[in-house]
């Protein structure tokens, strides 16, 4: 069988990677309110939100656009945040340097754990990742550089690039956006590119894509240490922002809020991820001196979710007829 793409598949996914004036008008916008948004809110909580939105998407990466659901991706946000706040600390190297450390480490441990949880399949995937995962949690609890339940405190922030200091908030908080519309532009172009239309078949049905003669194995494990490497660079932007990495970061509980934040907002879908995420850590940050718990909230806010809006917020727009008329593509 043949490997290529047919014609009809090739001008559907040149049609879907297009830009409408639509759409280009609301990234304008949405760019536009990013750049002015540190005038009027709290830089940190706007800083927390970019990381988590960037976390939500590189976890869409593999569940939306793969079909994989991963109960572990805590081991490489958290790992990538341990070993950019340890590298950056104790080895005084600059910050840069300090994140590409933590996307390596991140990238190992994806390859690690995605070679043994592609083998299986449903629910067997997932318990597997949920396994690996919670065997990096203890790692974490019991080695030396991690500091343990204390945590790796104090870590500096340092000059980027030698040159800009980013210990000035506002400085910080321009870096977090440019490397996140960095990570979501390089997550648009890999999910429309030929690799990306091969992991939506194989999302679609699997066995058609391994009769056309696809490594269907290669494919899930290069999008699995997509997802983990991008997952790591959000840890480790993480780390630099609050200037430490504690074991919250790699808790079960940290996969369950990425899966969380992608349901809400929309599997299979660009910007679903990041409003996902934006609710999630709204709902933290201002219900946090309630007395009500949050984890309530959210569960209230998320079972309403998945009762009235089953493709999420975003998904349930894209599928509107507003959503259509406007030119977005949505999943059935």
């Amino acid at each position: 069988m043949s490997n290529t793409l047919d014609a009809t598949s090739v001008q559907q996914h040149a049609k879907q990677a297009s830009f409408s004036p639509v759409k280009t008008a609301l990234i304008l916008i949405g760019l536009g309110l990013f750049l002015i948004a540190p005038m009027f809110v709290y830089p940190i909580f706007l800083m927390k939100l970019l990381t988590f939105a960037m976390f939500a998407c590189a976890f869409n990466l593999l569940l939306g656009y793969t079909g994989l659901l991963s109960f572990g991706h805590a081991a490489f946000f958290g790992g990538a945040a341990y070993f950019t706040g340890y590298a950056v600390k104790e080895w005084g190297i600059t910050p840069e340097l300090g994140l590409i450390v933590g996307m390596a480490g991140a990238a190992v441990l994806g390859l690690v754990i995605g070679f043994f949880a592609i083998r299986r399949q449903g629910i067997y995937f997932a318990m597997i990742t949920l396994a690996l995962s919670q065997m990096f949690y203890f790692f974490c609890l019991q080695a030396p550089f991690t500091r343990g339940e204390d945590g790796l405190q104090g870590v500096p922030r340092g000059f980027l690039f030698g040159l800009l200091d980013l210990n000035v908030q506002l400085n910080m908080y321009y870096t977090v956006l440019a490397i996140f519309i960095l990570a979501v532009f390089v997550i648009w172009r890999f999910i429309n590119s030929p690799f990306g239309m091969i992991l939506k078949s194989i999302r679609e049905n699997e066995q058609r894509a391994i009769s056309l003669g696809y490594n269907v194995q290669m494919y899930k494990l290069g999008a699995f240490v997509m997802s983990a490497t991008l997952a790591g660079l959000a840890g480790g932007l993480k780390a630099l922002v609050f200037q430490f990495a504690t074991l919250t970061d790699v808790t079960w509980q940290m996969s369950g809020e990425v899966i969380l934040m992608t349901l809400l907002g929309g599997i299979g879908t660009m910007t679903g991820p990041i409003f996902g995420a934006g609710l999630v850590v709204t709902l933290q940050n201002y219900l946090a001196t309630s007395d009500i718990p949050v984890t309530i909230i959210t569960g209230v806010v998320f079972m309403a979710c998945v009762l009235v809006f089953r493709r999420g917020l975003v998904g349930e727009f894209y599928a509107s007829r507003f959503g259509r008329m406007l030119g977005f593509e949505h999943r059935k």
